[in-house]
């Protein structure tokens, strides 16, 4: 069987101790963060909202995070066109430790950041959700904008309470798919459109205390098929996952959950074409990569080796009740990242 405890019940996320009291995977954040129980120093704990916002031939990525003993603030447009583009451009900042002060929900409030060449804003209020940034000097002296709106009804999300073999680290995540996106990204004398007819936003919130070094495999993608929103989270890697995975299908607001999902990544190259399976067969997968967003930082004691591959997806996804799903060329990304820090 797999690893599917669900929490039901309203309660702390942590106990006096500082210990998840119940792991395992929910629809909503029915477990409450609060940064006050957390028993590990500061400078470890990591708390961060990410927004991908994908077309079919474009996309933006926004990164507000205070990882303790550094931040990091990020923002990247890609282009899948004839010749596929990327440009990231983040900003460090060195022990913010709570100073950004992002909430303990993600259901309200403002996540904000600001200095003299970045100013980035998410905020959450009447089941919308807008994301608006201005970057100076984003790329070849050129600044970025954009005015995003994203809009949940109310739906099932993907929730995971996970804890580590170590004390005091804990993992608290929340993915939410299957948004509505409308608004625009504009560089470099272009503006990108988002149309809520057919694109689509998803937020990565997550608030915990990690071990140093960690991989992990994550997947995600938006969609209508036969005229019903239909998404996908899968990921593994991180954390002790016994009591749950975060392995689920989107569609028409509910959430159906699978077991194990493996990523069949090429020795050759990541551009090569994958395979991606699932341990009860409800994930069947061909994933054909247009781009690989890399990054590779190294500073001795913060590493990180990123292959954010963006590509078409094509098989079958199969919902609780049996029913067969048919996934053609789906614009998504898997990825798989190797963190020290």
């Amino acid at each position: 069987m797999g690893r599917n405890h669900e929490v039901v019940d309203r309660h702390m996320l942590l106990d006096e101790k500082g210990e998840l009291l119940e792991p395992g995977w929910s629809r909503s954040l029915i477990q409450t963060y609060d940064r006050t129980m957390i028993k590990a120093p500061k400078w470890r704990i990591k708390e961060w909202d990410y927004y991908l916002v994908l077309a079919d031939d474009f996309a933006g990525a926004f990164t507000i995070s205070d990882d303790g003993y550094i931040g990091l603030q990020s923002v990247s447009l890609l282009t899948f066109g004839e010749k596929p583009w990327e440009h990231t451009e983040t900003v460090l900042n060195a022990f913010p430790m709570g100073k950004l002060s992002l909430p303990a929900t993600s259901e309200q409030g403002t996540t904000i950041y600001e200095d003299k060449r970045i100013q980035m804003k998410f905020e959450a209020i009447d089941g919308k959700r807008h994301i608006s940034c201005h970057f100076d000097n984003f790329c070849d002296g050129k600044p970025f904008d954009c005015h995003i709106t994203l809009s949940q009804p109310p739906m099932d999300t993907m929730v995971i309470a996970t804890p580590w073999d170590q004390k005091h680290a804990f993992y608290y995540n929340q993915k939410i798919n299957c948004m509505r996106a409308e608004g625009f990204m504009e560089y470099d004398g272009k503006r990108y459109e988002f149309d809520p007819k057919k694109n689509f936003g998803t937020l990565d919130w997550g608030r915990g205390v990690w071990t140093y070094d960690n991989t992990w495999h994550w997947g995600s993608g938006n969609t209508d098929i036969d005229g019903k929103a239909f998404g996908f989270n899968i990921g593994y890697g991180f954390g002790n996952t016994s009591a749950a995975t975060e392995n689920v299908l989107f569609y028409d607001g509910k959430v159906h959950k699978l077991d194990d999902i493996t990523f069949h990544i090429p020795e050759s190259s990541y551009m090569d074409p994958w395979k991606i399976t699932s341990s009860d067969g409800r994930f069947e997968m061909d994933f054909v990569p247009v781009l690989d967003r890399a990054a590779c930082l190294d500073y001795k004691l913060i590493v990180s080796d990123q292959h954010q591959v963006f590509g078409r997806l094509s098989g079958t996804a199969i919902l609780d009740d049996g029913t067969k799903i048919d996934v053609k060329d789906m614009m998504c990304f898997a990825e798989k990242v190797h963190n020290k820090y």
